[in-house]
């Protein structure tokens, strides 16, 4: 199933884009699609499963928290879904940065821009739902998707995967080194190593300051002295990269 949440202040608004998406989904049968129609920021922020769309087409300017905002939040809350932003004006496309936007798209929004966005979206995400590791257990092996992994650490001689939701996942005493054991990750997009002891997916990076990064959802991860630079261009391009 697709999720795909709309979310804008003004009805007129919400009646078109809402058309579109209606037709979009029509247009593709081999997907289920399901839409949530909000009013506003805090509405969806309140509705069940409110970070687990898929794909969140948001109004730029909205009373109270504006789309920009609404994404932060969503990001803050461990969200990684798609965000695709729409407004009047092109001013605030820089600002949608700062919540990992998918794609930000003028008013008034036509079948041609939209639905080449959405697809884009949807294979993006079927490309992250394919791609999994396996983690030896205790208890035997078990799958992790890689989008679901937000950073692995070594915790004594095992490694510790943290995944989007809380959920932990620790792996059996290692045999070899750390940075043999996480080569999967590092060898799959957005994943970068943090000193000796960290891998962490930039995708779920909220902010690199001098001494550690701040991860969606709060947790920090410690950087070697020296390392923000670094690491804060590999965060730049690497969502330079998902916007192209």
């Amino acid at each position: 199933m697709l999720k795909i949440a709309l979310c804008d202040d003004e009805a007129e608004q919400r009646e078109a884009i809402g058309r579109l998406l209606r037709e979009y989904a029509a247009q593709r049968p081999e997907w289920t699609v399901k839409l949530s129609v909000f009013a506003s920021g805090q509405e969806l922020l309140s509705a069940e499963g409110a970070g687990e769309f898929d794909i969140y087409v948001l109004d730029v300017l909205m009373p109270g928290l504006s789309g920009i905002e609404l994404g932060m939040k969503l990001r803050e809350q461990g969200c990684a879904g798609a965000l695709v932003y729409l407004s009047f004006s092109p001013e605030y496309a820089v600002e949608s940065y700062a919540a990992h936007a998918f794609y930000y798209l003028m008013k008034p929004v036509v079948p041609r821009q939209l639905y080449p966005v959405l697809d884009q979206a949807v294979a993006a995400m079927e490309r992250q739902r394919d791609a999994c590791i396996t983690v030896k257990t205790k208890t035997g092996m078990q799958l992790a998707r890689l989008d679901r992994i937000m950073y692995a650490e070594l915790v004594g001689r095992a490694v510790r995967y943290h995944l989007f939701g809380g959920e932990k996942v620790d792996g059996k005493t290692l045999r070899g080194s750390f940075r043999e054991e996480t080569a999967p990750l590092l060898a799959a997009d957005g994943f970068i190593p943090c000193g000796a002891s960290f891998v962490v997916n930039l995708h779920y990076v909220a902010a690199v300051e001098k001494h550690f990064l701040l991860l969606d959802g709060g947790d920090r991860v410690p950087l070697t002295r020296g390392l923000a630079a670094q690491v804060r261009q590999q965060w730049s391009d690497y969502w330079l990269n998902v916007l192209r």
